[in-house]
């Protein structure tokens, strides 16, 4: 009998310790992997970065002064004539900036890729292919900047230094702004490059600057290029008849030459000299490193820059 009994306790302890002998345990739940951020970028797209990026590289130099304000830590730049702080001077180059050298780009083995809306969006596939994740940014008007300084301060990890940027930002633009006259102003704003003249819309830099003012852009709803939607094709004769109040002129490449040549089609052209803005003395060519690319963190200097071409006396 005690055999039995003992044989019917080992039988029962089998059956609770299941094959093997091992026991059974509790499910366990697996943690789900945390995503460091979210971010939806300017072309729309959802990018979900797993960890917090340690070798960023930028296919703009215009970033690069934003992304460092916030702690972003940069491995890799473009090369440019502009807008190249000293601290970056030494970083790796990827090459033009209209011409990105995807060979030297993977050799920074970077863990995030910050490219320039309108212009690099052609490397997403074979950044995708290499499973580096990309974010498309873009940087022309004031919104812009404050929109990509909070993706980036996202990126960094500090967004609390986004914020401190943005806000000193919006109160030194808010105090160049109450010092204009509100006067309704007309402005034409010309682009002039070796290829000739375009007329920029709102959408532009100096476009988005002369609205924060009030002013009215004579180009307003204007057909814009195909390619540049922030641009509308030159005519002399739409030019005299908007008959702006104040030309300003922004310009890509020898600023010296490109004075030189509207001062002599000014002088040679009847239709010129006939619009108040040439007969007043009007018309301003802004500064290249201000409005040829977006200011960045020096937008309250570009918002000045122009308040005090034409209201001296107030700055």
């Amino acid at each position: 009998m005690i055999k039995k009994f003992l044989v019917a306790i080992c039988a029962a302890g089998l059956l609770m310790t299941g094959c093997g002998g091992e026991k059974n345990s509790a499910p366990v739940e697996v943690e789900q992997a945390k995503t460091f951020a979210t971010i939806e970028d300017d072309l729309g797209r959802k990018v979900i970065l797993q960890q917090k990026p340690t070798r960023i590289v930028v296919t703009s130099a215009g970033f690069l002064e934003p992304l460092h304000a916030v702690g972003g830590v940069i491995v890799g730049r473009p090369d440019s004539k502009n807008k190249m702080p000293d601290w970056a001077k030494d970083l790796a180059s990827v090459g033009a900036v209209y011409q990105v050298d995807v060979e030297r780009l993977l050799s920074c083995s970077p863990d995030l890729v910050i490219l320039n809306k309108g212009m690099n969006e052609k490397l997403l596939p074979v950044l995708e292919e290499n499973k580096i994740p990309a974010v498309v940014v873009e940087m022309k008007t004031y919104d812009d900047v404050k929109r990509g300084l909070k993706n980036f301060s996202t990126i960094s990890g500090d967004e609390a230094a986004g914020e401190k940027i943005i806000s000193d930002m919006d109160a030194e633009i808010k105090n160049i702004v109450d010092k204009v006259p509100k006067e309704k102003l007309r402005v034409a704003i010309l682009h002039s490059t070796a290829q000739g003249l375009t007329v920029q819309l709102d959408g532009s830099i100096a476009g988005s600057i002369a609205k924060m003012f009030g002013w009215e852009n004579v180009a307003s709803g204007m057909t814009p290029l195909e390619k540049n939607p922030d641009a509308a094709p030159y005519s002399m004769e739409t030019l005299a008849e908007q008959n702006p109040e104040i030309i300003f002129v922004t310009s890509m490449g020898n600023l010296d030459e490109i004075k030189s040549n509207m001062t002599k089609a000014i002088a040679e052209n009847a239709a010129w000299q006939a619009i108040g803005a040439v007969k007043n003395n009007k018309l301003y060519f802004l500064p290249q490193d201000l409005f040829l690319l977006s200011p960045g963190l020096h937008y309250p200097d570009a918002v000045r820059k122009m308040a005090e071409l034409i209201y001296p006396e107030k700055f």
